[in-house]
């Protein structure tokens, strides 16, 4: 009976959360959970949960926080994708963080680092790899702000996430990653069902993955129709590709009824905490609404007040219907 109390409460606080909360939570959960998950893998892995809950350190940035805060603050002042800016943001980031100047230098992701070079090299916006062996997840890490900003149109967001995904990581994994978790993203901001979203082959667009001109890959499809429902934690692979990343996020998701009860299951899953718990971050973020956060994860996310603004501006820009996409 108590359980059955705790799902109707859930349910309850959850019709109330308005769409300015969902976007603050998308934006922020990911940046949240980025943060956790890199502090958490500078600890022991055997820390308790209790400690955990604490693991998020004041003021810790993280590069996955700051590719995302380019890809909204390009989005926002271009009025729409311009991978050329882009790029140029990420560039200059990279060139930061290689001095120690701004934030974690995610080590982890070699086709990241080899697509901003030939970037700089070549000019060439679309330069990430194609080759499965350089396949990382970094795209879908950094993704929120592409189904914040066209959360009215479904099949576009999928379209420009799919581009923004071939900038940096160009795998026919990582590309359909982006357009699934795209999908899910905006389903969430209009407050699907938890049940809706993880439903075989969901789309906010009706029937979408059906048509053989858009579907998704082996790899990505398997996860779109729930494979990770069965498993156990021991059986999710830990190897940072885009399809692993996206896998142990969906389960972490899956299994839990709040946010940080799930973010704290995401960090264990795999060596690339950072990048799950961000990818899980910004999909439970538009879920749960930022208000449900534990009010001291909240108050540890360094630059927040610049993610929330951006958010909001996000927000405010799908509103008005501006789009200026070539």
């Amino acid at each position: 009976m108590k359980g059955l109390k705790d799902f109707h409460a859930r349910m309850s606080w959850l019709s109330t959360v308005n769409l300015t909360d969902r976007y603050r939570g998308a934006l922020v959960g990911l940046a949240a959970g980025s943060a956790l998950g890199a502090a958490y893998q500078s600890r022991a892995p055997s820390l308790e949960p209790s400690e955990e809950l604490n693991a998020l350190e004041p003021g810790h940035w993280t590069g996955t926080a700051s590719m995302a805060v380019c890809l909204a603050g390009s989005l926002l002042e271009r009025r729409g994708f311009d991978p050329r800016d882009q790029m140029d943001r990420y560039l200059r980031w990279w060139r930061q963080s290689r001095s120690g100047s701004n934030g974690s230098a995610l080590e982890q992701e070699p086709g990241l680092w080899g697509a901003l070079r030939r970037y700089e090299s070549t000019g060439d916006p679309f330069a990430g790899s194609d080759e499965p062996s350089k396949a990382g997840s970094s795209s879908l890490a950094r993704l929120a702000p592409i189904p914040m900003y066209l959360i009215h149109d479904g099949a576009r967001a999928k379209e420009i996430a799919a581009q923004m995904s071939r900038t940096t990581d160009a795998t026919v994994d990582a590309v359909d990653a982006c357009r699934y978790m795209t999908g899910l993203i905006v389903g969430a901001l209009r407050n699907e069902s938890k049940e809706a979203l993880l439903s075989d082959l969901y789309s906010p667009v009706y029937h979408y993955w059906l048509f053989q001109h858009v579907a998704l890959s082996p790899a990505i499809d398997c996860i779109a129709r729930g494979i990770y429902k069965q498993k156990q934690a021991s059986e999710l692979a830990a190897s940072g590709s885009a399809a692993d990343t996206l896998e142990a996020a969906l389960w972490a998701f899956h299994k839990t009824s709040d946010f940080a009860a799930g973010a704290l299951l995401a960090v264990r899953l795999s060596h690339n905490a950072e990048t799950t718990a961000a990818v899980y971050g910004q999909l439970a973020g538009a879920y749960y609404g930022y208000s449900n956060f534990p009010g001291h994860w909240r108050e540890k996310v360094a630059r927040r007040t610049e993610i929330e603004d951006l958010a909001i501006a996000l927000m405010h820009e799908t509103k008005q219907g501006i789009r200026h996409f070539t």
